[in-house]
């Protein structure tokens, strides 16, 4: 595929998000409060901040997910 015909197709999942909405799913369950989201269809990933509301998953948002995992299967999980 071409860099032009991944830009249309790109601009064109984009616009289907602006104007019919998202299509959220979960993609990673980092604790029992705290996910991971992907739409579907023009693949923008969020996750919860501290009040529970959807933000942006920003590299750093990703480790912070990353290291509360890993301290949470090691509390609930260690023998």
């Amino acid at each position: 595929m071409n860099t032009i015909k991944i830009r249309e197709k790109n601009l064109s999942s984009k616009i289907l998000c602006s104007f019919f909405g998202h299509k959220i799913i979960t993609t990673r369950n980092v604790t029992n409060h705290f996910r991971e989201y992907k739409c579907s269809v023009c693949g923008l990933e969020l996750t919860n901040d501290l009040k529970g509301h959807k933000t942006f998953l920003t590299p750093e948002l990703k480790d912070i997910n990353e290291t509360l995992n890993s301290l949470y299967i090691k509390k609930h999980f260690s023998i």
